[in-house]
């Protein structure tokens, strides 16, 4: 074998765990949206938006937990079809958040969907609902009096 062909496969393989790890990189991140409807609402236009308005089939789906697993196929990538999830959380009192996941593609497909189902929602319910203003901060009484201070 020449010494060039050697150097070459030398270097090759040094570089193959590198080229690896770049071109098998998966979004680990999911795309999030706080949604100022309620859970209710969210969901079930989450589900109406996946299978209805984008055509996606859903796999597997669970209300109570507000979960639902779909596929996802995009113009880009012809036929080839990649798994997506949703999840709508109760996040605290009035407050529900929405992730879409679709780890084998670029971030804006996630955004798409969190997209849409914004517009949705605005156009099936209408202006969110207002909610409350916080209440105001309590006045501090701790402080003592001006003549307390003297002595």
């Amino acid at each position: 074998m020449s010494r060039i062909v050697r150097l070459g496969l030398v270097l090759l393989a040094l570089s193959g765990p590198a080229l690896v790890t770049l071109s098998a990189e998966v979004a680990e991140a999911a795309t999030a949206y706080e949604s100022p409807y309620s859970f209710d609402q969210t969901w079930s236009s989450s589900l109406r938006l996946v299978r209805v308005d984008l055509g996606l089939k859903i796999t597997e789906k669970d209300p109570d937990h507000g979960y639902l697993l779909f596929e996802y196929t995009s113009p880009e990538s012809g036929k080839r079809v990649h798994a997506g999830s949703l999840e709508v959380v109760r996040a605290g009192r009035d407050v529900v958040r929405v992730a879409v996941q679709l780890p084998t593609l670029p971030s804006y497909h996630e955004r798409m969907i969190v997209d849409a189902l914004a517009k949705k929602l605005l156009t099936e319910y209408g202006d969110p609902p207002r909610r409350p203003d916080p209440p105001p901060p309590p006045e501090n009484d701790a402080t003592p009096p001006d003549d307390a201070e003297k002595h």
